[in-house]
C-alpha cells in the first residue's frame, strides 16, 4: 500500500482531465487514469492507466478494482468525463437524453459508489465532479438538453456530499463555463485565449483536494465572461 494519496481521474486522456493529472502528479498524488483509449495517454511516472468507458456499466467497477489492487487505497475521485449534445429539449429524442444522463450522471455515480468503501476508509475522501455552468443556468436553447444532465450532476454531487459527510467524505461540483478544449472549439467561435484555461480548472481541483474537512466547498462556478450571476 502506498503512503501517497491516490486519485482516480476519468476522461484523463485530454483537456481538463489531462491537466488535472499533471497538476496532481506535481502535488505528489499517485494517479489512476481512466480513458476510452488508454494507448493514447502519456501518463505521469507511476500512474495506472485503465480503460474506462462511461457507457459500459461494468467499467467503473473494474477500474476501481484495478486501482485498489495497484495502490491499496483510493482517496479521491475526480469525475471529469462527459459529453455534450447541442440540441434543444424539443429537438432531442429519448436516446439523446438517455446518452447524456448515462455519461454525465449515472457513470460518475457508479464510479463513486464503487470507490465508496475506499473513500470512507481514507478518512478524508474527496469527490470532485466537473459539472458546468450549464448546471447553474440554461444559457441558450441548444445548451438546454446538456443543462438537464448537468443540473442532475450538480444535484448528484450535493447528494454525495450529504451521504458522506459523517464519514469524512467531502464532495464539490466545479462548474466552468467555456474552457479552451476540443469540446468548446466545436461549440463556439470564441478564441481559446478568451476562455478559461484547463490548467486553471486543474489548479482549482488540486486546491479543493487539499482543503481540510472543516473548509468544505460545495460548488465553484468559474467563468471567463461577465454574466449577471456567474
Amino acid at each position: 500500500m502506498t503512503d501517497a494519496r491516490v486519485a482516480m481521474i476519468s476522461g484523463a486522456g485530454r483537456g481538463i482531465g489531462a491537466e488535472i493529472a499533471t497538476a496532481l502528479a506535481r502535488a505528489g498524488w499517485r494517479l489512476s487514469l481512466g480513458a476510452r483509449d488508454p494507448a493514447r495517454l502519456a501518463p505521469p511516472e507511476g500512474a495506472l492507466v485503465h480503460r474506462f468507458d462511461a457507457r459500459d456499466p461494468a467499467s467503473e467497477r473494474l477500474w476501481v478494482e484495478a486501482t485498489a489492487a495497484r495502490f491499496g487505497r483510493i482517496d479521491a475521485v475526480i469525475a471529469n468525463a462527459g459529453i455534450m449534445i447541442p440540441k434543444t429539449v424539443i429537438a432531442a429524442d429519448d436516446a439523446d437524453l438517455d446518452d447524456l444522463i448515462q455519461v454525465n450522471v449515472k457513470s460518475p455515480l457508479r464510479l463513486v459508489r464503487a470507490a465508496w468503501p475506499h473513500l470512507v476508509a481514507s478518512g478524508h475522501g474527496r469527490v470532485v465532479t466537473i459539472a458546468s455552468l450549464s448546471g447553474k443556468r440554461v444559457k441558450s436553447a441548444t445548451s438546454g438538453l446538456y443543462a438537464v444532465s448537468k443540473f442532475a450532476a450538480l444535484a448528484m454531487t450535493h447528494a454525495i456530499r450529504h451521504a458522506g459527510w459523517n464519514e469524512g467524505v467531502r464532495a464539490t461540483a466545479v462548474c466552468p463555463g467555456f474552457v479552451a478544449t476540443d469540446m468548446a472549439a466545436e461549440l463556439t467561435n470564441r478564441p481559446p485565449e478568451g476562455m478559461t484555461q484547463p490548467q486553471d480548472v486543474a489548479r482549482i481541483v488540486a486546491f479543493l483536494l487539499d482543503l481540510p474537512d472543516t473548509a468544505s466547498i460545495a460548488e465553484i462556478p468559474i467563468n471567463s465572461t461577465l454574466e449577471e450571476n456567474w
